[in-house]
Order: C-alpha cells, then structure tokens, then sequence
C-alpha cells in the first residue's frame, strides 16, 4: 500500500495595506465557488477572517507541493478580486474582534462556548495519512502520540495575540486547546475502544458532534485517513509538505510496529500535555521533551531523533532526501514564528510584517 496523503490548511484573510484580518470569507467563497480548477475544495471555517482549502490525496510529494502552491494562488488571486489578501498565518498579529460566520453550527458553537468561540480565530494545519482499516488506525495513534509535538514545534507560526508578543512560538495551539475536546489522549488499544470513547464523549451533549472530536490525532469521520491536527499553519508551504512528509513516515512507521506487536509508549496524556505546552512555547529555539523519555533535549537532538524514527519509511516512500534537505532549511531560517520576530524587528510595524507575511505565503 502507497499512502496517499492530503493536506487541509486554514489561511487568514487580511487588508494587504493595513494588515488587518478582513471578514470576507463568503465573498471569496463565492468567487472560488467552491471547488478549485484542479481539484481541491474551498470551505468557510468558523470566522468569516478565514477560509480553509482542502488537498486531493496525493502519492507524491512533488504532485503535493504543487498542489498547496497552486491552491494558495489560487485562494489569494479569489482574495483580492473580493478586496483582500491571504496570509499563512496561524494568529492574527494585529488585534481584531472575530465574527463568527452564518449558519446552525457555528451559531450553536458560539452560544454554547461564549468567549472560546468567540476568540478561537486560529488557523492549523491537517495532514490526512491513508490507513487500510480503524484497526491499523488506531494502532497509528497509539504509537505516534508521542511525537506529535515535534510537529507542532516544527510548525510553530504564531507568536503574536491581539498586538502583542504572546512570548510564545505556537499561542494558536494553547488558544486551541480551549476546547474541552482538544489535545492528547490516552493510549486506546483497541478500534472498538477508540469508537466506543467518540460515542461516550457526544453522549454527554457537550460536543455537537464527531467534527467537535479535536484530538492532536484522530481517525477522521470522512475519510479512510488518520489525520495529524497538531500543526499550525505554516507560513512557507515548504515546511507544509515536509510536514506531510514527516506525518506520512510516522504513520507508516506506527503502522509497522502496530503489525509486529510492539506495544505503544505508555505516557498518559498528561505529560504528552506537557510535551505539547514546551514545544507551544519553545518551537525550535530552546528544549523540548524528548519522545522516548519525555525529559528536556534541545530542539536539534528532539527533531533528528524524529527523523532517525521515521527514517526507514521515509527511505521506503522515496522522501527521505526531500525530508533531510527541507529540515536543514528550516533549522537556517527558523520556523515561522522566527521570521515574524525578526521581519517585526527589520520593519517596525506589525502592518509591514503582515505585508510581508502576505508575499511569502505564496512560497
């Protein structure tokens, strides 16, 4: 089996000028009419500052990359024709007062979580791994759990919060886990135990439904997918397909130890909680817990014992040279939260910065 992957990313919608987030995610949707030229689909999300486009599966990285290049073109190109520009960015770094976007959900949404909705403007990244059964699913995310925090400090995109340094390198991942259903879980062992957990967690009418089940990873409700939630957005769609690349090397390599009977690390959430929280707050600038002891390591150890994990499978798929040559880059110009710092720091203005911010978006 070839895992396909595909890739759903959340994208702010600013004024190019003044960098502001613009509510005119219905003005662009209708424009996009939903469905982009060569496949991938065009969704409102739950503020009208945003919008969110989906991939189609792809086998090859190479057809991946071109695909978010060519979707974000095309969302931006969309964008302006309605008055706005589009910006990779997982936190608006100007403030801004969210409005909720019509229909039956999001307003359930907002009367029943108040300010958590109300401020939940944030922007992440899914990456979609193809698994063969819920079976093999599940064993994924028994086995991965540990190493998803890497992802979100390799993703870090957000330092900003309502004009102000949050002096976090990921605040969407901490505003996210506002959710009463949001972040690490327990190791589950079994598909019927997964399923058998979703249904006790809407039985209590706290969650409106299976979309509320906003776990770091979870079985998708739509696809034959396990999908990887942890991730903000990324500003260079570069280090969007080396996520996808990593995620897919960590799904097949969960997959491989779940076939040989290798039992899951057994860190409770709670600590994987904690791993999430450093790797939210550091990115790649200072220590992260290490996935095989959950003790400090500096961020370089942590991110190559990743790749030393998935290596086999990312030899297998082709992706290994892709994957070691997109994280050197990373490591030279840092993780997006580094470059809103210093592009803050070289222009003086958050304004500037979210021009500036608007242009390497593109990739």
């Amino acid at each position: 089996m070839v895992r396909t992957v595909g890739v759903e990313e959340e994208l702010l919608l600013v004024d190019a000028r003044k960098g502001e987030p613009l509510a005119l995610s219905a003005a662009v949707l209708a424009r996009a009419d939903g469905r982009g030229r060569d496949g991938p689909a065009f969704e409102a999300e739950l503020h009208r500052q945003q919008l969110e486009f989906a991939t189609t599966p792809q086998a090859a990285m190479d057809a991946l990359a071109d695909e978010i290049v060519r979707s974000r073109s095309e969302v931006a190109q969309r964008a302006a024709e309605s008055g706005a520009a589009v910006a990779a960015l997982a936190t608006s770094p100007l403030p801004v007062a969210p409005s909720i976007c019509a229909g039956e959900r999001y307003r359930w949404l907002e009367g029943e979580f108040g300010l958590t909705a109300q401020e939940q403007l944030t922007c992440g990244c899914h990456v979609h791994v193809a698994v063969e059964s819920d079976d093999e699913g599940v064993g994924v995310l028994d086995r991965a759990r540990p190493w998803l925090s890497v992802l979100l400090a390799l993703s870090a995109n957000s330092p900003f919060w309502q004009g102000n340094d949050s002096s976090y390198n990921s605040y969407r991942s901490r505003v996210w886990n506002r959710w009463p259903s949001a972040g690490p879980v327990e190791v589950f062992g079994s598909a019927e135990r997964y399923h058998t957990q979703v249904r006790d967690l809407l039985a209590t009418q706290v969650l409106l439904d299976e979309g509320m089940v906003y776990f770091d990873a979870r079985l998708s409700h739509r696809y034959p997918t396990v999908e990887l939630r942890v991730a903000d957005v990324c500003l260079d769609p570069a280090d969007t397909v080396l996520l996808a690349c990593l995620a897919r090397g960590l799904v097949e390599t969960a997959a491989r130890q779940w076939r040989v009977g290798e039992p899951p690390a057994r860190f409770g959430a709670g600590i994987l909680r904690l791993a999430d929280w450093q790797a939210a707050r550091w990115g790649l600038e200072g220590l992260l817990l290490h996935p095989r002891t959950m003790r400090p390591r500096p961020a370089p150890e942590v991110v190559g014992a990743l790749l030393e994990h998935v290596r086999e499978a990312l030899t297998d798929y082709g992706d290994l040279d892709r994957a070691e040559e997109a994280l050197r880059s990373l490591s030279a110009r840092g993780t997006g939260a580094r470059t809103q710092r210093e592009l803050l720091r070289r222009t003086g203005s958050l304004r500037a910065m979210v021009g500036e911010c608007v242009r390497l978006s593109r990739g």
